[in-house]
């Protein structure tokens, strides 16, 4: 699958599960005022992929009207596990370049599962997406979209709810939907 059918597959990914099923409320506004960058790593290992992180953090750190940014990464760290361990060396790259405090990353994965569930959990969708990916993030607009949202804490409930009312074949299919519709365009 070439950049082109990966963005496509993301962008759907966020329209109609993000912001579709309001997962994140925060969303919407930056995807309509096209201030989310979709970008597609070419790497192949982890050092390669936390180069790339480097880069997209200098992006947002140069250009301004970058809102957010997918990294999206399909050739590298395919399974979970490893994904989940290399979280900590992209929060470590974050205090190397002494950024924490000002960006923040969010983890999405096509095999996501949350510390104690199971792995078909419904909840777990929350953050599956079509491909692994690092989601950077401003802080300070993070801040000011919390401090003006008014059930900030409900969200996560929120959403475990709806995953668990939806169900995970649901969720599965929406997802291989998401996938099937980007390689028809092309």
């Amino acid at each position: 699958m070439g950049e082109t059918e990966v963005i496509s597959a993301t962008r759907k990914w966020v329209e109609d599960v993000v912001v579709g099923y309001n997962l994140c409320p925060f969303a919407k506004r930056e995807l309509v005022r096209n201030r989310v960058r979709f970008v597609v790593s070419e790497a192949e290992t982890e050092d390669e992929l936390l180069q790339a992180l480097h880069s997209e953090l200098q992006r947002l750190e140069d250009e301004p009207e970058i809102e957010t940014t997918l990294l999206i990464h399909p050739g590298v760290l395919q399974d979970f596990g490893p994904y989940n361990e290399f979280l900590d060396a992209a929060d470590g790259l974050l205090a190397y370049l002494d950024m924490e405090g000002v960006y923040q990353i969010a983890s999405f994965h096509p095999d996501y599962q949350f510390a104690g569930t199971e792995p078909d959990a419904s909840e777990n969708y929350t953050n599956r997406s079509p491909f692994p990916m690092l989601h950077l993030l401003r802080e300070a607009s993070l801040e000011a979209a919390i401090d003006s949202y008014p059930d900030v804490d409900g969200i996560p409930q929120r959403n475990i709810e709806l995953m668990n009312e939806l169900g995970s074949e649901k969720m599965r299919s929406i997802l291989r939907s998401c996938l099937d519709e980007s390689t028809r365009k092309v």
